[in-house]
């Protein structure tokens, strides 16, 4: 077991450094922070010094060993915008992002697998086809097509709940629905495929041959045996809590990580940019390794498999 997780450490590991140098890459390659910052009216010497107060007259070798030198130590820059540390705005955020997502995540999990539990012990009936539209439907539908729909309905033409802002626990539940329906509909989707695979293997005909009661077949069987592609499922979606929430906090004018994302790009403030992202990859890689514990935790067979990769 110790030999399979340090597999999966350097993997991680390796993954994170990746991340963070093609952002870092793409980042100075798609626009002059000066420009976007000071605007194209500025005097050439003005913008000459920003760039080299915030060293971005260096090459890009050299930017980008200071880049990790600096990470090494802890600091992961300061904003262009007001020169604050950007972990501290990312901090500032990240309960607000927060607020949105854990409740959606709770709602995903809640609505989705029992659903396509219940879609595949009943496959073929009204019930099992109407999950299945609906799995359908919410995963095909666009988060910010589903935010603008619900917009319209309960905000505009019901006008039961705010269309944006964060005054009060009603400005959340939209957002926090956007989020939620499309997540339950892909676990719904995936743990009935999970189930149906499950139940038509031997072992549970022969469980069931025995006289071992349905319900205990179930239980005791097929339901340990689906947890593991649904496990899958379920990292993913928390490793992306925070990305997942870019689109759905720009629409609800929510004050999150995915907004602050999105003002830090459009104003190329690379210190904040990159320090949202190394947390969002941090987020997707750590819950990947809880992934891959539970695997090997699940399925000892990938332990061996695993430790030879």
């Amino acid at each position: 077991m110790g030999r399979y997780l340090a597999v999966r450490i350097g993997r991680a590991a390796l993954t994170i450094v990746l991340v963070v140098t093609f952002a870092f890459v793409v980042l100075r390659l798609s626009g002059d922070p000066a420009l976007m910052i000071l605007g194209p009216e500025a005097p050439p010497e003005v913008l000459a010094a920003f760039r080299k107060a915030w060293g971005l007259d260096d090459p890009i070798w050299a930017q980008y060993f200071d880049y990790f030198g600096a990470i090494a130590k802890g600091e992961l820059g300061r904003s262009m915008r007001d020169g604050r540390p950007a972990i501290e705005l990312v901090l500032e955020r990240i309960p607000a992002t927060l607020a949105l997502t854990l409740p959606a995540f709770f709602f995903k999990v809640a609505l989705g697998i029992p659903a396509g539990i219940y879609a595949a012990l009943h496959r073929g009936s009204g019930i099992d086809r109407a999950v299945m539209m609906t799995a359908v439907a919410g995963f095909t539908v666009p988060s910010f097509v589903l935010a603008l729909l619900l917009v319209l309905i309960f905000a505009v033409q019901l006008g039961w709940l705010p269309s944006g802002g964060q005054d009060s626990w009603r400005h959340a539940i939209l957002p926090i629905a956007t989020l939620s329906l499309g997540g339950a509909a892909v676990l719904a989707r995936f743990t009935r495929s999970a189930m149906l695979e499950v139940l038509g293997q031997p072992y549970i005909r022969t469980a069931s041959a025995k006289g071992v009661p349905w319900r205990k077949v179930v239980t005791s069987h097929a339901l340990p045996n689906a947890a593991i592609p649904t496990v899958t499922i379920l990292g993913f979606m928390v490793g992306t809590l925070i990305a997942g929430a870019v689109v759905v906090e720009s629409v609800f004018a929510w004050p999150g990580v995915g907004r602050l994302l999105v003002v830090a790009v459009a104003n190329r403030d690379l210190a904040v940019v990159q320090c949202i992202l190394l947390l969002v990859a941090m987020t997707m890689v750590t819950s990947n390794l809880i992934v891959d514990f539970l695997y090997g935790f699940l399925d000892p067979r990938l332990r061996s498999k695993g430790a030879h990769a």
